[in-house]
């Protein structure tokens, strides 16, 4: 087998390679369009080296979705013991899902399409979770406002599909008219939504 230390096993390398291959790969073709043989060749790695840590493209394609979520934990994680009043950790929290995005174009562009594309074929996963661990983020940022005096009274849980559809469509139209993209314009709305759950704002 290519690729094998000195103990015998694939070098630790090759599975960053691999993931991070695979990401570009299924970014641009998709799911269906994505061959293992296509994969290890560009990552330069044999297929069994790909079998012995994911076991098959199936299990290489849901590893990284399982990146992406492990991702995600970690970056609500830190907003979550960040201080600050309610708007500045969701504009703290904006910056670092645009970050994010930025440093991996590829994974936010293969979730994006699995997510609002067409079926590739790929397999079944629950692509919900990700919506649900920002839901749970913001309705505690929310809640700790609240707790405070800082916001007025409301569902916590609209409160955080308000700021999601907003932070989620001004992403969404970066990606279709990349040459109206706006990095700053989600946090000026963000600021615009948020007069209206300002503790004293007007009914």
């Amino acid at each position: 087998m290519k690729n094998k230390t000195e103990n015998g096993f694939p070098e630790p390398k090759a599975r960053e390679r691999l993931l991070e291959t695979a990401i570009g790969i299924f970014a641009e073709k998709g799911y269906a369009g994505t061959s293992v043989r296509e994969i290890v060749e560009q990552a330069g790695v044999s297929k069994p080296v790909l079998y012995y840590y994911f076991k098959s493209k199936e299990g290489l394609f849901l590893a990284i979705l399982d990146l992406a979520e492990d991702l995600q934990k970690q970056l609500l994680s830190e907003i979550l013991k960040s201080e600050g009043d309610v708007l500045n950790r969701l504009l703290i929290l904006y910056r670092r899902i645009y970050a994010g995005i930025s440093e991996r174009r590829g994974l936010y562009k293969m979730i994006h399409s699995l997510i609002l594309g067409p079926p590739q074929g790929a397999p079944d996963y629950d692509f919900t979770r990700y919506h649900r661990h920002m839901i749970d983020a913001i309705g505690k940022i929310y809640n700790g406002g609240l707790a405070c005096g800082e916001v007025r009274k409301t569902a916590a849980d609209e409160f955080a599909y308000l700021v999601l559809s907003l932070i989620d469509f001004c992403l969404h139209m970066d990606q279709i008219q990349p040459h109206l993209s706006d990095p700053r314009r989600p946090e000026r709305l963000l600021r615009l939504a948020f007069q209206g759950i300002k503790k004293g704002a007007e009914n």
